[in-house]
């Protein structure tokens, strides 16, 4: 299993940009698929954005598409969310993971971070 630890998170006013980064500990992040979800109180846990081990595949969600950009860095061991005009619909923990395929759901990916909270006010 990859161990990871999310950063980055914060409170920002609607139109906004964070940056958050997701640092995995172990040899195989390299060779992982890595994801990210969110989830805001009272909801499931959702998917966010997936990028493949060597970023020739990335996915994302309608709702995100064209805001949020996922990116890695292999030789950090590190990878990021870079999330621009939030929303206050974004407000959510926000959860990195790593799996063997970058996937949509969360069967895909069996490692997971401990979360980071994203608030975004009106």
């Amino acid at each position: 299993q990859v161990h990871l630890v999310e950063s980055g998170g914060g409170l920002v006013q609607a139109g906004g940009s964070l940056r958050l980064s997701c640092t995995a500990s172990g040899r195989t992040f390299s060779i992982s698929a890595m994801g990210w979800f969110r989830q805001a109180p009272g909801k499931e846990r959702e998917f966010v954005a997936s990028i493949s081990s060597k970023s020739a595949r990335r996915y994302y969600a309608d709702s995100v598409k064209g805001r949020f950009t996922i990116s890695r860095d292999n030789a950090k061991n590190t990878g990021y969310l870079q999330m621009n005009n939030l929303q206050p619909e974004d407000t959510a923990v926000y959860y990195c993971a790593a799996g063997l395929v970058a996937g949509t759901g969360r069967d895909d990916f069996g490692s997971w971070g401990q979360g980071t909270q994203v608030t975004v006010s009106s």
